[in-house]
C-alpha cells in the first residue's frame, strides 16, 4: 500500500510528520512485517520489491563517545571508520540499543533517520544520491518512506560520505 504525503492508516509517525511538516513530496508504503524475519530492511526491499540497493538501514553508533547516526543500504555494512571520519572523530562503535532506541524515540528495527526525539549528528552513504529516490524506515516496523535522497539530506542536517561497505 501506497500514500502519497499520509502514512498508512492515516496516523503519522514522528518521522511523516517531520516530512509533512517540511512541506517534502515522499510516499508511505506499508508491508507486513514478520517478526522471523532475519533483516529488516531485507524484508522491506523484498516485500516492496525494491532493489536492496535502494532501501537504507539507519544505525546509530557513538563516535568519540557521542551518538551518530549512520543511513547506508540494507544489502551492506555500516563501515564504522568511515563514521568516524565523516564526523572527524577517531573511534567509533555500534551504539548499545537501548540507547539508540531512547535518543531516537524509535524501537529497533523501526529507527527512521527522520523525526528522531533528539537530533543526532548523520551520515546518509553517498550511494543515496545516485537515486531519484530512496526508502528508509517511517518509525516502525513494516512501514517505509520513499523520498529523493537530497531531502533526506538536508531534512536531517546530514552529510553525504562513503560509510557503507
Amino acid at each position: 500500500m501506497a500514500k502519497k504525503n499520509g502514512a498508512a492508516g492515516g496516523k503519522g509517525t514522528p518521522a511523516t510528520v517531520a516530512l509533512e511538516k517540511a512541506g517534502v513530496a515522499f510516499t508511505v508504503h506499508a508491508y507486513q512485517h514478520d517478526p522471523a524475519a532475519p533483516s529488516y530492511g531485507g524484508e522491506a526491499a523484498e516485500a516492496l520489491g525494491v532493489a536492496p540497493e535502494r532501501v537504507f538501514k539507519t544505525l546509530v553508533a557513538e563516535v568519540d563517545g557521542v551518538l551518530t547516526v549512520g543511513v547506508v543500504p540494507v544489502a551492506g555494512q555500516l563501515d564504522l571508520k568511515a563514521l568516524a571520519c565523516a564526523v572527524g572523530g577517531k573511534r567509533a562503535a555500534m551504539a548499545d540499543p537501548a540507547a539508540a532506541e531512547r535518543s531516537s524515540g524509535y524501537v529497533r528495527g523501526g529507527i527512521s533517520p527522520l523525526g528522531q526525539r533528539k537530533a543526532l549528528r548523520t551520515v546518509v552513504d553517498e550511494g543515496a544520491l545516485a537515486f531519484d529516490t530512496v526508502y528508509v524506515s517511517a518509525g516502525r516496523r513494516g512501514l517505509e518512506v520513499e523520498l529523493a535522497p537530497a531531502d533526506l539530506v538536508r531534512l536531517t542536517g546530514a552529510v553525504s560520505a562513503p560509510i557503507g561497505r
